[in-house]
């Protein structure tokens, strides 16, 4: 069976090809040239390997527009594409002055390395308040994105985009961030006739783990012969107290060596997108970028991309709207929800289960919060929560920061 089509109906490739690549960096050479940052960077990665696809550079105006009201882009032959969360440029006022009359420039890290050419550019206003309330339908300045947004330039820029050379980041982590094309190559290697993915930026426990293998069963009654599992954890730029990504690798890898998770049919590869923690909004190009990487079926979770009030401490989204939204979202009719059940620890049998409130005092519920005051403190949560070597992971890093 073939794999599900990309978006657009032809996945996108914005890298420079090799018999084009000394005369590109020649021209970005002579080209006038804007730093980018961090954030920058990583959409320009995802841009240019076509998670984004039908996206071809940084958002013009009538897209951004589009992104931020519609959650959709309307294509040329009328049908719509999923697209939730802007992908945009921000320059400032005095990089508008002296590149408003430019038709191409060059973008370079602050090492002066040159990433990439933007052509055909366009130039409009950012609305920071818009921007921010339409994206994560919040304006508290205390949620990391509308700070975010609120510090951005004035001015955006859009075009198309001209990767210089496949974005690596030299951090040993480099081999894990297969692109859509890549992972595409490899389900078709395993024979996939189907691929769930799981998106998360937490450690895995068995609860999950029991999710995920529940979800490969459910899949082979429907007739499926060889579901593929594509654990996916969210490797681009998040919250400082979120535990950090090499740490979270070697927590999936060891679950894998734990036998939590069949390593046969489970392909581990990081989405190099940012967090944005934008709730039922974000959670849509979660969805949307999987099925550019090939997922037919998308597993979500209770409160997908959410956060905390700043002030209250409260849930920020209705821990249901995210699998709620994605159920009815334009644009992603074609990619099968999977709705995540409720797990905790089941005393009776003492592993992870699913909750039944027939039975509720049988469970413990072990909140992210409580598994890392269990690390902190040097305990051991209860035996079935985790495998062995994938808890040693997180312990091992919770004392290091002690």
């Amino acid at each position: 069976m073939p794999l599900i089509e990309p978006d657009g109906g032809e996945l996108i490739n914005l890298i420079v090809p090799e018999n084009q690549k000394s005369a590109s960096k020649s021209e970005a050479e002579s080209l006038p040239k804007l730093i980018i940052n961090e954030h920058h960077l990583q959409w320009i990665h995802i841009l240019s390997e076509g998670w984004a696809s039908p996206i071809t550079g940084f958002m013009r105006e009538d897209q951004f527009l589009q992104t931020i009201h519609f959650n959709t882009i309307r294509q040329p032959n009328g049908t719509f594409a999923n697209q939730s969360v802007p992908i945009t440029l921000d320059i400032s006022d005095q990089d508008y002055d002296r590149l408003q009359n430019t038709d191409a420039i060059a973008l370079l890290k602050s090492n002066g390395e040159p990433v990439a050419i933007l052509r055909d550019l366009e130039f409009y206003t950012n609305p920071k308040e818009e921007y921010a309330a339409r994206t994560v339908g919040f304006t508290h300045a205390g949620h990391p994105t509308v700070e975010r947004i609120m510090k951005m330039g004035a001015q955006l820029a859009g075009g198309d985009l001209e990767v210089l050379s496949p974005i690596v980041y030299n951090d040993g982590l480099d081999h894990y961030r297969l692109s859509p094309t890549e992972l595409r190559a490899e389900f078709e290697k395993r024979g996939a006739d189907a691929v769930y993915a799981f998106q998360l930026r937490n450690p895995v426990h068995n609860g999950h783990a029991l999710l995920m293998n529940e979800t490969k069963e459910q899949l082979k009654t429907q007739g499926y012969k060889n579901p593929v599992l594509l654990l996916h954890p969210l490797g681009g730029w998040t919250k400082e107290d979120d535990v950090p990504l090499d740490v979270r690798m070697r927590q999936h890898d060891a679950v894998l060596k734990d036998d939590i998770l069949d390593p046969i049919s489970t392909v581990i590869s990081i989405f190099p997108s940012p967090m944005l923690y934008g709730g039922p909004t974000e959670v849509q190009w979660h969805a949307k970028a999987r099925i550019n990487a090939g997922a037919s079926h998308y597993i979500v979770g209770r409160d997908p991309a959410g956060i905390t009030h700043p002030e209250t401490g409260e849930p920020i989204y209705d821990p249901f709207h995210g699998m709620k939204v994605l159920q009815m979202a334009i644009g992603l009719e074609k990619l099968e929800i999977i709705e995540f059940k409720f797990a905790a620890y089941d005393k009776v049998s003492s592993k992870m289960g699913f909750f039944d409130p027939s039975r509720a005092d049988d469970f413990l519920m072990i909140s992210g919060s409580q598994m890392r005051e269990y690390a902190r403190n040097g305990e051991t949560p209860p035996d079935g929560f985790m495998g062995e070597r994938a808890w040693q992971v997180i312990a091992e890093y919770y004392a290091s920061i002690n």
